[in-house]
């Protein structure tokens, strides 16, 4: 995982318990898991712009072999 840095967060009590029942996981995990999506929403934003855009050639035998 690299380098970790401890944080103090101030959210609402509300939230971090919808947080919590919807991923089903502890504070630490439930705030990683939403950072994590946070970084990644750039990287999801690109790929609906490509959407209709990027040829894709090969064929079912070729990802087969590919495996």
């Amino acid at each position: 995982m690299g380098a970790t840095r401890k944080i103090i967060v101030e959210v609402s009590a509300d939230l971090l318990e919808r947080a919590q029942r919807a991923s089903g996981s502890g504070i630490t995990e439930t705030v990683r898991t939403g950072l994590q999506l946070v970084a990644a929403s750039k990287a999801y934003a690109e790929l609906r712009r490509l959407r209709g855009k990027v040829r894709f050639q090969a064929s079912l035998e070729e990802l087969k072999m590919d495996r």
